[in-house]
């Protein structure tokens, strides 16, 4: 089975003046009766379906699977209806692990997220100086929550919006 291990951490906002390279990511989620997630995704011109089980910890099983762009697109329309989540993604080589660090666009502009993968929850990570807050496992930061409840409606931080 496939499983995903990460960490999640909220990114200082003042490095986003320095990150280049970005993809640009586009993604829906279908709505579920339990706590796996369905996700549509389209980075830059190659599309994917994801299944993820339920969260333990900061492990669940994942399944990720390369789909036809036209087959993504219905899936966002139809089955999603149209709800999508936009960021560019940025990758960053730090010590031994390369983090993926999420600009989020739209109704959650201001959310930087920094996400890092390990091969075990016991893992030793190199935190970069630039991770303010870890937020794994808190359900307002998965990306399918701020779905529906995006960051602009529940945020302190408006000084970035």
């Amino acid at each position: 089975m496939a499983i995903e291990i990460e960490r999640k951490f909220l990114v200082d906002h003042r490095i986003v003046s320095d990150l280049t390279g970005g993809v640009r990511i586009s993604q829906g989620y279908v709505n579920t009766a339990d706590k796996t997630v369905v996700r549509a995704r389209v980075k830059d011109d190659v599309a994917y379906l994801t299944l993820k089980g339920e969260l333990r910890g900061m492990t669940c099983s994942e399944f990720e699977y390369e789909i036809p762009m036209e087959d993504t697109r219905c899936i966002i329309d139809e089955l999603c209806r149209g709800n999508t989540i936009f960021k560019t993604r940025y990758e960053i080589q730090h010590g031994k692990h390369l983090w993926e660090v999420d600009v989020f666009h739209g109704k959650n502009e201001g959310l930087i997220i920094a996400e890092v993968e390990l091969s075990s929850e016991a893992e030793v990570v190199d935190i970069p100086a630039w991770v303010t807050e870890e937020v794994t496992g808190q359900v307002q930061y998965f990306n399918s929550s701020l779905l529906n409840e995006p960051y602009s409606e529940w945020t302190e931080d408006k000084k970035f919006l």
